[in-house]
């Protein structure tokens, strides 16, 4: 009996062996730094003396108004407002909810702790049809959470979220769209 036991045990280690490469269910916690991160152009590079902390898979819309454009009175746009998505460990759909980003741009986690920052590169993404990836630098963020000592962030990855292609009239003034889109936000902290 003892040696079918001990087979036993040996085969259920090898099973478990062979089943630690499936994804792993992350907790309510940003995802550490993947083992392969985007590269990235050097426009877009976080600044020296800063590390990836984490990142996080965000899900969502990106809303347009319709507004005159200044360089005629007959000529109409749809002009970018806000972002408005989730955030998540991963694009797994089973993954857990970390978040959400806004208008700011800002990015607000779980425990209740933003970062609020501002553009300070762009790249056209390497899918046409996406937005543009960017380099964001944080104006500012609590003192305490996830987002505490977030001082750059990278917008990679990125899927749909452009603005229509065919434009607005003077009838839709005012009015809105909002354009789904995927993205990665890599976070950095200073070293």
């Amino acid at each position: 009996m003892k040696k079918i036991a001990i087979a036993g045990s040996i085969a259920t280690a090898a099973i478990l062996s062979a089943c630690s490469t499936a994804p792993v269910k992350h907790t309510a916690d940003p995802v550490a730094p993947a083992a392969q991160v985007v590269s990235v152009p050097a426009n877009l590079k976080a600044p020296a003396g800063e590390v990836l902390a984490f990142q996080m898979a965000a899900t969502g819309v990106q809303i347009y108004d319709c507004r005159a454009n200044k360089s005629g009175p007959k000529k109409f746009e749809w002009v970018f407002r806000a972002p408005e998505a989730e955030l998540y460990a991963s694009h797994d759909p089973s993954s857990p909810k970390l978040g959400k980003h806004y208008e700011g741009p800002t990015w607000e986690a779980a425990d209740g702790s933003k970062v609020i920052a501002e553009v300070v590169a762009k790249s056209d993404s390497v899918d046409t049809n996406a937005i543009p990836w960017l380099l964001l630098k944080a104006k500012s963020s609590s003192a305490n959470g996830t987002f505490s000592k977030v001082t750059s962030i990278q917008r990679v990855v990125t899927v749909g979220g452009k603005a229509p292609l065919t434009g607005c009239s003077d009838f839709q003034i005012g009015a809105e769209t909002r354009t789904p889109y995927k993205a990665t936000y890599y976070f950095f902290k200073a070293n």
